[in-house]
């Protein structure tokens, strides 16, 4: 186990020690505050609960009035489902409640505010996590009117979030018309600029299209010298390309001569009369004076001559048609350069005066562009406005009602169980807070650290809790014990054997000084030890009444008379245990004690006991505790456990050492073994060790019981063991 397990474990077993010690105050506050839990939980009225779930939607609830106008962007996040949430319990969504109820007659409340008070106090609307429901719960005394505030609150939230969003929708609208006239302004005074522009830079606007459909926004009209020049531009191009196209045509016909020229003809394809009529009559001649070649008929034949002639005539035509044909394409090359010529040189011509007329042409664009976006502003807004109106006429709904309250038949309110469990669970914590308070501010003596601590001084003996006179009880007492570990811690803690006077003082009354000496004088001397047991508490004197005696004479008798020492002494019923009483109690008792003949008595006493033990009043409270510390040989302090505070105990001590006593040690008293554990190992093997647990049984007792004088305890040299001393 690590250092920082066992620390927690000394703190846990501390802890526990607390609660032990303190478990009184921790029981009663624990009881205390569970019986005002039950009796306000009993005299508190019965309410029944009106309980309603719905949904709230989310919708966008502002009109778009420009393009900054963009969705809300926490519509669909938490924020604006708490935000909606709580508006169910603000004043102007609950007056119309109250209103309609008449709650401030019904309820008897003097006016409105003190009636939303009391709604407000029974009201307890609930937002389920990460969802869009709400519970909405209303308690009363009455459960249908408990059930019908329910419903009518939410039915209000409803009614109010429409009426709002609707007077948003109105106000904006109104805007957006204010926008519409504005903007139908701005597109007037436009088309003015626009149609002077157009005019000044001498523009013939193109209205329609060739399909007879509207210009469309955006598109430039063109100038009377841009349309001219674009068709000039067309014609050179045209130009361009013919011209190209018959030159390398002549070209290609110039370097063909005879019947290649008019097979490329042929091939050509050129558009001419002549051509076209005459060369399939060419062909079919050819083929039919092929024909007859291979028919038998030979060149001289007639048939054959006059398909020749046929042959050389149509060859001769065709020849001077595309001789002809050859003639009119240079031409039309000539025409074309020609043509090509002018349209250039008057290009040149038209783009200089276009360039001059730029200026005006600029500012006419820009008429125009501006005219066309007032135009698309204005046709949004108008779509916008007509939108946003036929809106306003659909039905809208703010929230969904999912389950509408019910009266129900038991009350719901006060929760007994959880009530009475609060009330337990708080006492209880209540009672331990006070137990480890008090803890905190007892500054008694709780352990034999403390003693040891504060007062520099060894503990010589831990006494239980109610311990009683020993030699009134019978047989063995396992709570001898502690009084023999004090007896031995005596022997072995006194300085020498002749210091055998010891006073034992405390620092208040009740501590158990007077059955503390009295036990200690009993199991010395049993241990052998011949023990005088002197009173000198001449302010309340105690001990006579643990011995049944009587103390009219004693110890003030000796020191103011002539008295002997044998008429005061009185023997008790326990071996070797004398006894002087106190006598009568004087005026004076510390000037009495604090004299010649109370020293030469202590001397005389010292020289014929083995011990001498003399009780004295409390120490703090008179002198005469100190004068008796100061003529004993030794001091024992006793110390009632968690009784007197640390400081006082201080004192005590002090009170001692100032009159040059000698503290011995202290004998912590009346400790409770149960709650305090830490002792537990001082008595845990008293009954153990007991002689009934001893082999032998009563015969080993009795065994023990003869020799317990020779060697329970050793007895000092030059003392006397039994008998009697006078």
């Amino acid at each position: 186990m690590n250092e920082t397990s066992m620390e927690m474990q000394r703190h846990a077993m501390d802890s526990w020690q607390v609660i032990k010690n303190r478990f009184g105050p921790i029981l009663l506050s624990t009881l205390l505050i569970f019986s005002i839990a039950a009796i306000i939980t009993y005299i508190m009225p019965r309410k029944y609960r009106g309980r309603l779930e719905m949904k709230i939607e989310r919708q966008a609830e502002k009109v778009k009035v420009n393009d900054r106008d963009g969705s809300d962007p926490t519509m669909y996040t938490d924020t604006a489902l708490k935000t909606e949430f709580e508006t169910i319990t603000k004043a102007e969504t609950l007056y119309p409640v109250i209103e309609k109820f008449d709650l401030v007659r019904r309820w008897n409340q003097p006016d409105r505010r003190a009636a939303l008070g009391k709604l407000m106090g029974n009201l307890d609307p609930q937002a389920m996590l990460k969802s869009d429901f709400v519970v909405i719960e209303y308690f009363d005394e009455d459960p249908k009117l408990a059930s019908d505030i329910a419903n009518a609150v939410a039915e209000s939230y409803m009614t109010k979030r429409i009426e709002m969003v609707d007077r948003g929708k109105e106000r904006a609208l109104k805007v957006v018309e204010t926008q519409i006239a504005t903007l139908e302004q701005q597109a007037k005074t436009a088309r003015i600029k626009m149609l002077q522009a157009q005019k000044d830079a001498g523009i013939i606007a193109n209205v329609f299209s060739s399909g007879g459909q509207a210009r469309t926004p955006g598109s430039t009209p063109q100038s009377t010298e841009a349309s001219l020049e674009n068709t000039r531009e067309q014609e050179l191009y045209k130009t361009n390309t013919n011209l190209l196209a018959w030159k390398a045509e002549l070209d290609q016909l110039k370097s063909l001569k005879g019947d290649e020229l008019i097979e490329r003809f042929s091939a050509l394809k050129i558009e001419n009369q002549t051509i076209t009529l005459l060369y399939p009559k060419l062909q079919e001649a050819k083929i039919q004076r092929e024909g007859a070649i291979n028919n038998g008929l030979g060149l001289k034949h007639p048939t054959i001559q006059r398909l020749d002639a046929e042959i050389a005539k149509n060859s001769e035509l065709i020849s001077i048609a595309a001789k002809q044909h050859l003639l009119g394409l240079q031409d039309k090359i000539n025409g074309a350069e020609k043509n090509k010529k002018d349209l250039e040189e008057f290009n040149i011509r038209e783009k200089n005066d276009i360039y001059k007329n730029q200026p005006a042409q600029t500012s006419y664009l820009a008429a125009q562009r501006d005219l066309e976006q007032i135009e698309a502003m204005q046709l949004q807004a108008r779509e916008k406005y007509n939108n946003e109106e036929a809106n306003l006429a659909i039905d809208k709904t703010a929230a969904t009602i999912w389950q509408k309250a019910e009266p129900e038949s038991s009350p719901s309110k006060p929760r007994v169980m959880l009530n009475l469990s609060l009330g337990g669970i708080i006492g209880l914590m209540f009672g331990l807070g006070l137990a480890f308070a008090l803890e905190y501010m007892d500054t008694s003596v709780k352990s034999l650290d403390d003693v040891e601590r504060f007062l520099g001084v060894p503990v010589l003996a831990v006494i239980p809790k109610d311990v009683g006179v020993l030699h009134r009880s019978s047989g063995f007492s396992p709570d001898a014990e502690a009084y023999r570990i004090l007896r031995t811690n005596i022997e072995f803690n006194r300085r020498n054997a002749n210091a055998n006077c010891i006073t034992v003082v405390s620092g208040g009354a009740g501590e158990g000084k007077s059955t503390t000496l009295t036990n200690l004088a009993f199991v010395c001397a049993q241990g052998g030890y011949n023990v005088l047991l002197i009173d000198g508490d001449l302010r309340r004197p105690r001990l006579h009444t643990l011995f049944d005696t009587s103390n009219q004479v004693g110890l003030t008798n000796y020191l103011t008379t002539d008295i002997q020492l044998e008429d005061v002494v009185l023997k008790t019923p326990v071996e070797n245990l004398y006894f002087l009483p106190s006598g009568v109690l004087p005026a004076d008792s510390a000037g009495i004690l604090n004299s010649q003949r109370m020293s030469d008595l202590i001397a005389d006493v010292k020289s014929r006991f083995d011990l001498v033990l003399i009780d004295s009043p409390p120490i703090l409270g008179v002198s005469d505790a100190s004068v008796l510390a100061n003529e004993a040989d030794m001091t024992i302090i006793v110390v009632q456990h968690r009784k007197l505070p640390r400081q006082m105990l201080m004192r005590v001590k002090q009170a001692v050492d100032n009159v040059g006593g000698t503290v011995l040690g202290v004998v912590l008293n009346n400790v409770d073994i149960r709650s305090d554990s830490q002792y537990s190992y001082y008595t845990s093997y008293y009954t153990y060790y007991s002689p009934t647990n001893q082999a032998g049984g009563d015969q080993g007792k009795r065994k023990r019981k003869k020799k317990d004088a020779a060697v329970s305890e050793p007895v000092p040299a030059g003392r006397k063991q039994g008998g009697d001393l006078f």
